[in-house]
């Protein structure tokens, strides 16, 4: 059964550009996991520093027994101490039901800002 985690980060000032250049890596290494179902960033409109991630994957034992150890996680896991201003909330979620607009262009992949 697929598994969402909602995962909420607060920057310390100065380290939002190493944040977002480790956590694309992250995001990218992802994006070719085979259980890997989606992920979306997003900023808080009122922060530069707050930021909320929310990962849907098959399962959430994979998550835990293999995915949180994979090599591409190794930078950002030791970074986020140093990172952070405040210990990261991390909720997890089963997802009830997606809806997706369809209409329009091809799919377009999402750049992290800087």
């Amino acid at each position: 059964m697929p598994i969402t985690y909602v995962i909420k980060f607060e920057v310390v000032p100065g380290g939002r550009a190493r944040f977002l250049t480790l956590l694309a890596g992250v995001l990218d290494a992802m994006r070719e996991e085979a259980t890997f179902h989606e992920a979306v960033l997003h900023q808080d409109p009122d922060s530069q520093y707050r930021f909320m991630l929310y990962e849907t994957w098959e399962s959430h034992e994979d998550v835990v027994t293999v995915q949180l150890d994979r090599p591409y996680r190794q930078q950002w896991h030791e970074a986020l101490p140093e990172l952070l201003s405040a210990p990261r909330e991390v909720a997890v979620w089963m997802p009830l039901r997606a809806d997706r607009n369809t209409r329009g262009s091809a799919s377009r992949e999402a750049s992290l800002p800087a």
